[in-house]
C-alpha cells in the first residue's frame, strides 16, 4: 500500500499532466483508496500552496482539482504572453445563464416565462459552449429538457459549487450593475452574471 506523501506526490504529477480538472474518483479508484482520503489528501496540497504563497495553486471545482496560476500575477502572465480576445458573452446570454444557475434543473418555457421573450438559440449557444447541459426530462405535459450549468461553468466563473453563487431573493429583479461585467466575492474576481429584466418589453 502507498504511504500518504508517496500519493500526494503523484496526485501532484497527475494533475500537472492532466490539465483538466482531476476527478478524486478517479484517483482513488487507481490507488484503490477511499475517496473521502483522496479528498483530504487534495485538500491538503491545497492548503500547502496557499500557505507557501505559490504562484500555482490549486483550485477545486466540483470535487475535482486543478492546477492554475495565482491571479495576483495575472499582470505578469499578460506581459508573457499574446493576449487572446475571448468573446464575451451577449446579455442575452447572461441572463439566460442567470436564469439556469439559479433555477435549475429548469425547462427552457421556464426560462422563457422568466424572460418574456423566445430563447432557442441562446440555449444552444450555451450548451455549445458548455456552459449549460440537459440534465433531464420534465414529469410535466410534453416531458420537456431539464437544463443545468456545467463543471465548465463552475471554472470560468470562478466557483468551487453551486453553493457559492451570490444569494438573492428574486432572479426578475436582478440588476447589472456595470459595463465591465466584474465583481469580488470571497477574493474572487468573477464576471457577474447579469440580468436586467426590468429593460425588457
Amino acid at each position: 500500500m502507498c504511504g500518504k506523501k508517496t500519493v500526494k506526490s503523484a496526485i501532484e504529477s497527475m494533475m500537472f499532466i492532466w490539465g483538466k480538472p482531476l476527478d478524486v474518483k478517479d484517483v482513488a479508484e487507481i490507488f484503490n483508496l477511499d475517496k473521502k482520503l483522496i479528498y483530504d489528501y487534495c485538500k491538503e496540497l491545497q492548503a500547502e500552496y496557499e500557505q507557501e504563497g505559490r504562484g500555482i495553486v490549486i483550485r477545486e471545482v466540483n470535487r475535482s482539482f486543478q492546477f492554475v496560476t495565482r491571479k495576483e500575477n495575472l499582470d505578469y502572465i499578460e506581459r508573457l504572453c499574446t493576449p487572446v480576445k475571448h468573446k464575451k458573452l451577449s446579455q442575452s446570454a447572461l441572463e439566460v445563464l442567470a436564469i439556469v444557475a439559479y433555477k435549475q434543473p429548469v425547462t427552457k418555457g421556464e426560462i422563457e416565462a422568466v424572460r418574456g421573450i423566445k430563447c432557442d438559440r441562446v440555449i444552444e449557444g450555451l450548451v455549445r459552449k458548455n456552459l449549460v447541459s440537459e440534465v433531464g426530462r420534465s414529469d410535466s405535459v410534453g416531458r420537456p429538457v431539464l437544463y443545468g450549468t456545467t463543471d465548465e461553468f463552475l471554472k470560468k466563473f470562478g466557483f468551487e459549487t453551486l453553493k457559492e453563487l451570490p444569494a438573492i431573493e428574486d432572479i426578475e429583479g436582478v440588476l447589472a450593475e456595470d459595463e465591465s461585467g466584474a465583481f469580488e466575492q470571497s477574493g474572487v474576481y468573477m464576471q457577474q452574471i447579469a440580468l436586467d429584466l426590468s429593460e425588457k418589453k
